[in-house]
């Protein structure tokens, strides 16, 4: 993915937020806030035509909190 640099204002509380949680995890600002950005793009995602949905497998069936926790536990989620 190539990417561009660009300059945002951001708060300053935020902005020390994000230095503590790099810090913390061992991660640069950087990344986090290009992780945040990521995030925030999509969750403004608007699929105009019906064939670009994400779609999901299954039956429609409700699952159980028991099949949820195995399909974590297995990895194949």
């Amino acid at each position: 993915m190539s990417m561009k640099r660009t300059n945002v204002y951001a708060d300053a509380d935020d902005l020390a937020l994000i230095k503590e949680a790099a810090k913390r995890r061992g991660r640069s600002e950087a990344e986090i806030i290009r992780e945040g950005i990521h995030l925030a793009a999509l969750s403004y995602r608007v699929w105009d035509d019906p064939d670009e949905w994400p779609k999901v497998s299954g039956g429609g069936e409700p699952v159980t909190k028991e099949e949820v926790r195995r399909a974590v536990a297995d990895g194949q989620c």
